[in-house]
């Protein structure tokens, strides 16, 4: 199965999740959704279909029903899992750094910082900063706490 998951294309999975979402989806509209050509719709579904991810069903002459298989709905549900044990792990590491940055102020002696910053990463340091029992400033006086590029920095007045 993780051979599975690791060949299957973005687009693919794109796919797999609007048909996971609506069975009845044409592929003038998923082309729409995501971006891409009906062509490169069409071929991709077939590429599903034929890998065994996707059963298409006949409702009439022009409406098609598309269906993920249990194969495809396996690839769909492990690929979700990974991306969420992936997204776990950036956390944890920006949790890590988050406390490297608090143990490291109080070692200073500082208890009080100002937090410049409005994102998921600054969340993950106020988070951080308040389990620490740190004061929060609204205006940035003596520290001030920030997020560049994947690391936090610390800056001083």
């Amino acid at each position: 199965m993780l051979n599975a998951m690791t060949d299957i294309k973005p687009q693919e999975y794109d796919l797999l999740n609007e048909i996971a979402q609506n069975s009845m989806v044409t592929q003038a509209n998923l082309s729409q959704r995501l971006g891409i050509a009906v062509g490169s719709v069409n071929w991709y579904i077939k590429r599903l279909i034929k890998r065994g991810y996707v059963k298409v069903s006949h409702l009439d002459r022009t409406r098609l029903q598309y269906d993920l298989t249990a194969e495809g709905m396996s690839v769909f549900t492990e690929r979700a899992m990974q991306y969420a044990k992936d997204s776990l792990q950036i956390y944890k590491s920006f949790r890590q750094k988050a406390k490297g940055i608090v143990a490291e102020l109080k070692a200073r002696g500082i208890t009080q910082v100002h937090l410049d910053g409005n994102d998921e990463i600054m969340d993950i340091l106020l988070l951080t900063c308040i389990e620490a029992g740190f004061s929060l400033d609204d205006s940035p006086s003596a520290v001030i706490l920030k997020h560049v590029e994947h690391e936090y920095l610390i800056e001083q007045k």
